[in-house]
């Protein structure tokens, strides 16, 4: 077996330890020493654009995470090679912990509690929760339906929303040309969505036009999926009461964005859920072995759909 690691921006070292106690027969050559000769399935995360025209014998190409659009957007990206993700329950269970986190720091008000202990006030007068609470999952994926089912055990109410039709037996889930009625109904927005050319910049000023006033924004995805400047502009006119954002358009964030100044948004640096090698190992040599005897592959991505 021989396998790449292009990932410039992420320690692999323990990545090449778990592939290495996973199965010793293994050869991985990790960026910039690749074996483009001779590399069968290379992993990637955020690689060099174009490298993917080296490979000479190339049978899979696997995504470290479980995004792909790295992947789909590189334009040496070869047609016909087949293309995988990682699929976890730690990504779940870890993704799920942060949306639930952002939702009740907009539910209880931590951030009045926060103020209200520099100005040193003691309110008991003031009801400590934000009612109703609607939360509207946007991508009704396994990261969304988790967050979901989670969301709904608490006694929230969740409804969801996907590009295609998706069952759920406790969450609505509406679908294809519902986004309208979806978004009417919520007051707490979560973004789960692919980064895909049909979603750059779908949170923008003609989405945050739909929504009830005062909704609370929470995105997960991808930082390209936003428009920064309308998510600013509508903080500003009340549209929306405040955002939770893990992702931005440019990483790390600018010290010049006015994000950092914005006592109405809570950011963190793109850690709301990290692939655990443990798992993703096992999954990438799989794919490896099932490609080479033909059979089918598990997390496939649809080149077309990009995800």
């Amino acid at each position: 077996m021989n396998i790449g690691i292009i990932a410039p921006d992420e320690k692999v070292k323990d990545w090449v330890s778990t592939f290495n106690e996973y199965d010793n027969d293994i050869n991985i050559s990790v960026y910039p020493n690749i074996d483009y000769d001779n590399v069968e399935c290379v992993c990637l995360w955020k690689q060099p654009e174009n490298i993917l025209s080296k490979f000479k014998n190339l049978k899979l190409i696997h995504s470290m995470g479980a995004g792909v659009d790295h992947i789909i957007n590189d334009s040496s990206c070869p047609k016909g090679i087949p293309i995988c993700r990682i699929s976890d329950e730690k990504l779940s269970f870890s993704m799920t912990n942060y949306i639930i986190t952002a939702v009740l720091f907009y539910h209880r008000k931590i951030l009045k509690y926060q103020k209200d202990k520099i100005d040193k006030v003691w309110d008991q007068n003031t009801y400590p929760e934000i009612l109703p609470i609607n939360i509207g999952i946007l991508g009704y994926g396994a990261l969304g339906s988790d967050a979901a089912d989670k969301l709904n055990y608490m006694g929230f109410n969740v409804i969801g929303y996907s590009l295609n039709k998706k069952e759920s037996n406790n969450i609505k889930v509406y679908y294809g040309d519902n986004l309208n009625t979806f978004l009417s109904k919520i007051n707490v927005l979560v973004c789960t969505v692919p980064y895909t050319r049909k979603t750059h910049h779908l949170l923008d000023k003609s989405l945050f036009k739909k929504l009830l006033k005062g909704t609370y924004l929470i995105n997960v995805s991808r930082g390209k999926v936003q428009n920064e400047n309308d998510i600013l502009e509508f903080i500003s006119n009340g549209t929306l009461s405040g955002a939770f954002l893990d992702v931005f358009e440019k990483e790390p964030l600018p010290k010049s964005s006015k994000i950092w100044t914005n006592e109405k948004i809570q950011i963190t640096p793109h850690n709301a859920s990290v692939t655990n090698e443990s798992a993703a190992v096992p999954q990438i040599i799989n794919n490896y072995k099932k490609v080479i005897s033909g059979e089918s592959l598990l997390n496939q991505v649809d080149f077309d759909n990009e995800y």
